[in-house]
């Protein structure tokens, strides 16, 4: 939900009383997006009357949130488009209490959030590096929780947390008495590591770590470059994980390592970015992983946390996992053993022409299910909405190169497709237990990527130059134009921007000093 526009209850009169009414996770629980309410029926949908709205008053021209609002014992809870938490009756729309973590200090930017946590007698959320645990019914930092009801996530990655950027835009879940985080961490070099983690919910100490771009005498670390554990990033769980409690397991599926389009400094596969991953949800162990792109040159990250269905195999119920990709495709594996419930066929994929880089052999396929994407763009989809159009776009398409998901990046050019934001993306899949369907919303978004030849003296092409282009004009909204940025914007403002991130832009307290 956008709460850039008002919250949104609707009711039927004859229709409010019993049901579970609770929606108590990000997601739903097994985050299957499921709910058994049967309140609302396609014969009293045209019934629905306004019941009430809640404006934030947070409005702003490029907000980016994302909130699922939750609701726990009547209360909702979630986040507004300048991050500030809020709780309202669930049944009134009227507010109980709000949070604003920069105290209105912030000029108004765009901030990717996606709600909150709720566990016992706390509210847990993140703003930009902190980790706060606030009082379900006052609203207020719970002091017993790390320093004065916040941590910082920058701390305990084995790197110098001055030189880090690290905060979370999805919510982390709960086992037992941990909260269990993934993160966000920016896609350049140096990069910060997407580790997963166990915070106690009392205290907020550290108690266990997965780390997801693996050290020395870690399983994992002959598929990296032998430094990369010291400047690599990315492997980030940053759409949220899945918890099985029964099981005793945490799910996360991981982002692609950075840098995002090159990787000759992280020569091989590079576990365990690109992976759907089973933990042991107690110790952080791994039980088991899949990795659905070895060595990700394109930005194929997982874009949704795994999903927790059961399916019939040979007339007996199997409980398994089920994962969206950005290819178009969806991989489902048994949950306890990681074992691929369908074929999945290592086919090659064409080698990489740029220097230095080595892509892998051969890449996974799924047999079954069939892609819910088309895989490759190919001349006769290109627009005929008008002939200049037309012309236009086929003289573009020409002059790079088009052959699959896996057409590697290039000097020339490269087309991907489904795209960097196709196939699923962050949202989440759908499941009915009662059909046994899985629902997916379906993106075609082609990209053109060129790589360039690295400029050493310019911080603005290394760091800015591939999202804001060297025009300065951008992509809007996704990414805006900086055109007279220094007029419309102050010097102080731009270094807190730049200092703190926003949307999709990393946090660069080096760029901001200078």
């Amino acid at each position: 939900m956008n709460l850039s526009k008002p919250i949104l209850c609707l009711s039927i009169v004859s229709c409010i009383q019993g049901g579970d009414v609770e929606w108590p996770v990000n997601g739903g629980p097994n985050n299957i997006r499921y709910s058994p309410l049967t309140q609302i029926t396609r014969e009293n949908v045209g019934l629905l009357k306004m019941a009430w709205t809640y404006d934030s008053h947070d409005a702003f021209k490029d907000s980016e949130m994302q909130s699922n609002p939750i609701v726990v014992d009547g209360v909702l809870y979630a986040t507004t488009p300048k991050l500030r938490v809020v709780a309202l009756d669930a049944a009134t729309g009227h507010e109980i209490w709000s949070f604003d973590p920069a105290g209105g200090s912030v000029a108004q930017r765009r901030y990717r959030h996606r709600g909150v946590t709720v566990f016992q007698d706390r509210v847990f959320f993140t703003y930009r590096n902190f980790l706060f645990a606030l009082n379900r019914k006052t609203g207020k930092p719970i002091p017993s929780f790390g320093s004065e009801g916040r941590i910082d996530l920058r701390e305990g990655l084995d790197r110098p947390v001055e030189k880090m950027s690290v905060s979370a835009s999805s919510p982390g879940v709960i086992f037992e008495d941990m909260l269990i985080m993934g993160s966000t961490v920016p896609e350049t070099l140096p990069g910060s590591p997407g580790f997963i983690r166990a915070f106690d919910t009392k205290s907020g100490k550290l108690r266990w770590v997965f780390r997801t771009i693996p050290r020395p005498g870690e399983f994992g670390y002959d598929t990296w470059s032998k430094e990369s554990y010291k400047i690599s990033g990315g492997a980030n769980a940053w759409a949220g994980l899945s918890v099985d409690a029964k099981l005793g397991m945490v799910f996360a599926a991981t982002g692609s390592a950075s840098f995002d389009f090159y990787g000759a400094n992280r020569i091989g596969d590079n576990l365990f970015a690109n992976c759907v991953l089973a933990l042991d949800a107690r110790t952080g162990r791994r039980i088991w992983h899949f990795q659905g792109i070895k060595h990700d040159v394109w930005d194929l990250d997982f874009p949704a946390a795994p999903s927790l269905v059961t399916v019939t195999r040979n007339g007996q119920k199997v409980e398994a996992v089920a994962q969206i990709t950005k290819t178009g495709y969806v991989y489902v594996l048994d949950r306890k053993t990681g074992k691929p419930l369908f074929p999945v066929k290592y086919r090659k994929v064409p080698a990489s022409n740029v220097d230095g880089e080595m892509l892998s052999l051969t890449q996974p396929y799924p047999v079954k299910p069939p892609p819910f994407t088309r895989q490759v763009f190919t001349e006769d989809m290109i627009t005929n909405r008008t002939p200049e159009a037309h012309a236009a776009v086929l003289e573009k398409f020409r002059g790079v190169d088009s052959n699959g998901v896996y057409t590697p990046p290039s000097l020339r050019g490269t087309m991907l497709f489904p795209g960097t934001d196709g196939g699923g993306e962050w949202g989440g899949a759908a499941f009915d237990p009662d059909t046994g369907l899985l629902y997916v919303n379906s993106n075609e978004q082609p990209w053109i990527i060129r790589l360039v030849t690295h400029d050493t003296k310019s911080l603005y092409k290394n760091n800015c130059g591939s999202c804001h282009g060297d025009d300065l004009k951008g992509a809007p909204p996704t990414f805006p134009s900086l055109v007279d940025i220094g007029r419309r914007r102050a010097r102080e403002e731009l270094a807190s921007i730049i200092r703190e991130g926003t949307g999709r832009m990393p946090a660069s307290t080096i760029l901001a000093a200078t």
